[in-house]
């Protein structure tokens, strides 16, 4: 496998924000989003044996009462490595909880069981628009997040309209709107947080607002937080 990193954090996102978090960030990635906050995982990183990969995590993790058991699967695109499902399987089996953040655009049905999917459905003003494959809805299940990032208007009402008419809040155990955060380099505005809760009760939207927890604790443009 060909990984970015692997670090120990607070889950930034999700329904699990805010607990300790062990990250595999893999490197490599076919959609090139306008609001990318991890463009350095495209290219470059080092190759490890899938062992390798769970001895990492292990000495990370720790054991006993101090024990870290939350593992996240992210990229790039993690499903874009074969040996991903493997890795995951053996993650679950070590006691693990094992979530796997995709962009949606590859099937996630193919994940052993137990495995949390956290698919991403890519908004009009992502720069990759129509990437989402619908078999993914059929694959989601009650353990399952569905997660639009929302930085315009139009990505609102697009994200709005896809919520109800595939009533993806009764199929999954959650919906998360995200607000694009600032880009520390000028290269993209905010959405201001503010002003999608606003938009969210106005419509009475089953979902829940999700902030990158980490940027608000960490430098934003810092890696391996």
């Amino acid at each position: 496998m060909v990984i970015t990193e692997i670090f120990k954090s607070i889950q930034g996102e999700g329904t699990r924000a805010g607990l300790p978090c062990i990250f595999v960030r893999l490197t490599g990635c076919n959609l090139r989003c306008t609001w990318c906050d991890t463009a350095y995982a495209f290219h470059g990183g080092t190759t490890h044996s899938i062992e390798e990969v769970l001895e990492k995590v292990r000495a990370l993790a720790g054991d006993g009462e101090r024990r870290v058991s939350l593992v996240e699967i992210t990229g790039g695109e993690p499903l874009l490595q074969p040996e991903t499902p493997t890795l995951a399987e053996k993650l679950v089996a070590s006691g693990y909880t094992v979530m796997i953040e995709t962009s949606g655009e590859r099937f996630v049905g193919a994940l052993p069981h137990g495995v949390i999917r956290i698919v991403d459905v890519k908004c009009p003003d992502s720069g990759e628009p129509d990437t989402f494959d619908m078999a993914n809805l059929e694959a989601v299940g009650a353990n399952d997040e569905i997660k639009f990032v929302i930085s315009t208007r139009r990505d609102y009402d697009f994200a709005r309209d896809f919520v109800k008419r595939y009533q993806l809040a009764e199929r999954v155990h959650a919906v998360l709107f995200s607000p694009v955060f600032e880009d520390p380099g000028g290269k993209w505005p905010a959405l201001s947080a503010r002003e999608l809760a606003e938009w969210i009760l106005e419509d009475g939207m089953r979902v829940r607002l999700g902030l990158q927890l980490h940027k608000f604790i960490w430098d934003p443009s810092m890696k391996g937080v």
